[in-house]
């Protein structure tokens, strides 16, 4: 076996599903970093632009939805989860990123953190830029969500969104802001962060996710309505 093909086994095995978002938006111009088309990239483009993610890990695309995350239903959200489970099965494969809108961005990622059966990282991540904007921040979140997903470390974290630098939980985190690239916090803090290609977690979650809890994505075909009366 050459030097160059047992580099690429020792390298992780990144699946990366798109389901639209910013981070697939585009605008009218550079300066347009609120006023876009979300959702308009295709996942294999978005990766092709980080060049950089071949270096740390096999990574290949799967484009599951092409929408904003505010049209996120039920279906489309059980969808997401049984596909997931499913690539999480195969040997192949030794994490998972899902790009996202941030509009609804954690509550796919709690639905996630809740339901799947597997210790192998899941990472979430999004942008509050397109990319065709000045200080675009998809790029680098993806390079540092693909870095998270294919480390060894992330495992057995639950499910995990990757922003700014930044490691949260599924559980925890929630947009806090609708334009700044610092919008998403976690009440006691992120998990950890990601600088210069390098992760350090500090804290790990304490409450039941996962292969911990009584939700499995495998036998849910459908979600009960609950309603909400605003007063």
């Amino acid at each position: 076996m050459s030097l160059s093909a047992q580099a690429q086994e020792k390298k992780a095995n990144v699946v990366v599903i798109g389901t639209g978002g910013t981070i697939a938006g585009a605008g009218a111009s550079s300066v347009n970093t609120a006023a876009y088309q979300s959702a308009v990239v295709p996942v294999d483009k978005i990766i092709a632009a980080v060049p950089e993610i071949s270096k740390i890990a096999n990574v290949r695309g799967e484009q599951i939805f092409q929408i904003g995350s505010e049209s996120f239903n039920d279906e489309r959200l059980l969808k997401l989860g049984k596909r997931v489970s499913e690539l999480l099965k195969q040997n192949d494969v030794d994490g998972i990123v899902i790009t996202h809108g941030t509009d609804t961005i954690e509550e796919t990622a709690y639905f996630l953190n809740l339901t799947l059966k597997s210790t192998k990282p899941v990472v979430v991540v999004g942008s509050m830029r397109p990319g065709t904007a000045l200080g675009a921040d998809g790029a680098l979140n993806l390079y540092d969500a693909v870095l998270v997903a294919s480390s060894k470390d992330a495992a057995g974290k639950g499910t995990l969104v990757v922003m700014n630098d930044e490691i949260h939980s599924g559980r925890d985190v929630t947009k806090t802001n609708s334009f700044k690239v610092e919008t998403f916090r976690s009440p006691y803090g992120p998990l950890g962060y990601v600088v210069e290609g390098k992760l350090m977690f500090y804290r790990l979650p304490a409450r039941p996710h996962t292969t911990q809890t009584e939700f499995d994505i495998d036998k849910i075909n459908s979600l009960p309505r609950v309603d909400i009366a605003y007063n």
